[in-house]
């Protein structure tokens, strides 16, 4: 049955399953479909309201994915949780984490579409780039005992998505065919570098 938006300052019954609902059939949507060919109108029809009220709580597509990004893309905020740790191994510890969520059937949908997003639209990639730093690289940063800290959650983090690009999005064989031990062992040392080694930076 449709739902439309009710006028009056009262509170709207279920709006937060509402809500929910909406978020849960974007993030499908963006998952399943990509960034571009997501609509509002579609989204809605999956969640079963009124474009009209998925406008009023996102405002616009941008807003939409953003919000799906943030509470759907949660699985990115993992990488934090291995920070804590002896410092000498945070760069294996950020790459198998990293390779896990990627190689997990739960969140790696999620993964690819936020990825394919920024390489589709420019206002996507700017709403990554944001929940990257806000919710991911800066809460790394935090906890390193090195100078230029944000610029080296930046550089680890922009290896990892690299590693990513090449390994699952594009699947180049001579990376994507290795086993993911064989990665971890590889690609850490360069993360941790960034993370820990003296840095030549102004």
């Amino acid at each position: 049955m449709t739902e439309h938006p009710t006028r009056g300052s009262g509170r709207r019954p279920g709006t937060s399953q509402t809500r929910e609902a909406i978020l849960d059939a974007a993030m499908e949507s963006f998952t399943q479909k990509g960034y571009t060919t997501t609509t509002v109108r579609g989204v809605a029809r999956e969640a079963g309201v009124d474009p009209a009220l998925v406008i009023h709580f996102f405002g616009t597509k941008d807003g939409l994915f953003d919000a799906a990004v943030r509470t759907r893309g949660v699985p990115l905020r993992r990488l934090s949780e291995v920070v804590p740790g002896d410092p000498d191994h945070l760069g294996e510890r950020l790459v198998h984490r990293y390779l896990t969520l990627w190689e997990d059937p739960e969140t790696a949908p999620r993964l690819h579409a936020i990825l394919h997003a920024a390489a589709a639209s420019e206002a996507a990639a700017t709403l990554v780039r944001t929940f990257l730093t806000e919710e991911v690289l800066r809460p790394i940063a935090k906890t390193l005992a090195a100078d230029h800290a944000e610029t080296r959650a930046i550089l680890a983090g922009s290896s990892l998505i690299g590693l990513a690009m090449v390994r699952y999005i594009l699947k180049v064989e001579a990376l994507a065919l290795l086993p993911k031990e064989t990665v971890i062992k590889a690609a850490a040392p360069a993360v941790q570098r960034y993370l820990t080694a003296p840095l030549d930076l102004p």
